[in-house]
């Protein structure tokens, strides 16, 4: 039983370029859905920093201040 001749080396090149070709589209495309991830999720931490800051009562310099001090206290 004889088996399935082989595809011409031409062909199968074809192939995997057009493979290659696809594949690297996708990883484009994850890439942008991975950075649109990165971004809604920066949004969301300063959205978060930015009620904390509101019902603080304090200001900006005051809690930059106050994180600065406690960096230098942990080293």
């Amino acid at each position: 039983m004889a088996g399935r001749p082989k595809k011409p080396l031409e062909d199968r090149i074809a192939e995997k370029e057009a493979l290659i070709s696809s594949l690297q589209t996708r990883i484009k495309s994850e890439q942008s859905e991975l950075e649109a991830l990165y971004n809604e999720k920066k949004l969301k931490d300063l959205e978060s920093l930015s009620d904390l800051l509101n019902t603080s009562g304090l200001s900006p310099d005051e809690i930059t201040e106050a994180i600065e001090s406690y960096i230098s206290q942990k080293k």
